[in-house]
């Protein structure tokens, strides 16, 4: 897709299942289920969209999805297809190796986000991306290295901490963050953990986007209350909410949406006052 002068493309990582009650909160399944239908154990596909932008010359990636470094019983646990082709793998058939890519923007630093950081070679975990920085945002780090026991389990050390062994990590404020290449910026939008951030992008000449990480990580969470159990915040979620969804409905921003693997991409429109939903966005 181009939005102003900047090119980007969606590439997942395969697919995977949550519980389908944990993804919607307070949502009836009777409600969620036409939505997104649960399979026989209630968990939907859930998509693992990063997004490559190309701005200036330099290529970021939002995001490295699952990885490849999750044991068997995780991978039968969260459902995943071991045929399914890997973000490497997406990369390489969209002409990038990963030693093109010169930054790394992540949004937190939950497993299904930043897999990808690092590999196994000879024994050892190493940079996925060997030319790249890493930008993670600080609070998030700290919170990383010292979990509560709700959230611990969504935190591997191994995603990040050879990183700074490697010493390829820019840390990032998500309150004040400087862009990361020209048009492409991190900002704080909390709910589903303290420092969770989204990214805005801005390809000029009134070109936008918004890449929504896990503050509306379907099209389907657009509404106020479809928000995830997963947040440790909820109601601060409806408060990033209610600021960033009009604001991309009224400037039709085109929104990227990680774990939708239906509709990873739409603009926000408004129905009514206060009532939004995404219309999808067709591939170029």
């Amino acid at each position: 897709m181009r939005l102003g002068g900047l090119d980007l493309r969606i590439l997942d990582d395969g697919d995977f299942r949550l519980d389908g009650g944990a993804m919607f909160g307070v949502v009836p399944r009777v409600l969620w289920s036409r939505v997104k239908p649960p399979d026989a154990e209630n968990r939907i596909r859930m998509g693992t969209n990063s997004l490559l932008v190309e701005s200036a010359g330099e290529l970021v990636l939002i995001d490295t999805g699952l990885g490849d470094k999750l044991d068997e019983r995780a991978r039968r646990q969260f459902g995943m297809d071991d045929g399914a082709v890997r973000l490497p793998d997406r990369l390489r058939a969209a002409g990038v190796e990963p030693g093109d890519v010169g930054h790394v923007l992540l949004t937190h630093l939950h497993f299904d986000h930043c897999g990808w950081n690092t590999r196994r070679e000879g024994g050892r975990l190493v940079p996925t991306f060997p030319n790249a920085r890493y930008w993670i945002e600080r609070g998030e780090l700290a919170h990383a290295r010292a979990p509560n026991e709700r959230d611990r389990v969504s935190y591997l050390p191994e995603n990040w901490e050879p990183l700074f062994e490697a010493k390829v990590v820019e840390l990032y404020d998500g309150e004040r963050a400087p862009e990361v290449v020209p048009g492409v910026r991190p900002v704080k939008a909390p709910g589903h953990n303290e420092d969770l951030c989204i990214v805005t992008l801005d390809g000029g000449g009134g070109e936008r986007g918004v890449f929504f990480a896990d503050l509306v990580p379907h099209a389907s969470h657009v509404p106020w209350a479809w928000i995830m159990a997963y947040d440790a915040y909820p109601m601060r979620t409806l408060e990033s909410k209610r600021l960033w969804i009009p604001r991309a409905a009224e400037g039709r921003w085109l929104c990227v949406f990680e774990h939708d693997a239906d509709t990873p991409a739409g603009r926000i429109v408004e129905e009514r006052p206060g009532r939004f939903r995404a219309e999808p966005e067709p591939p170029a």
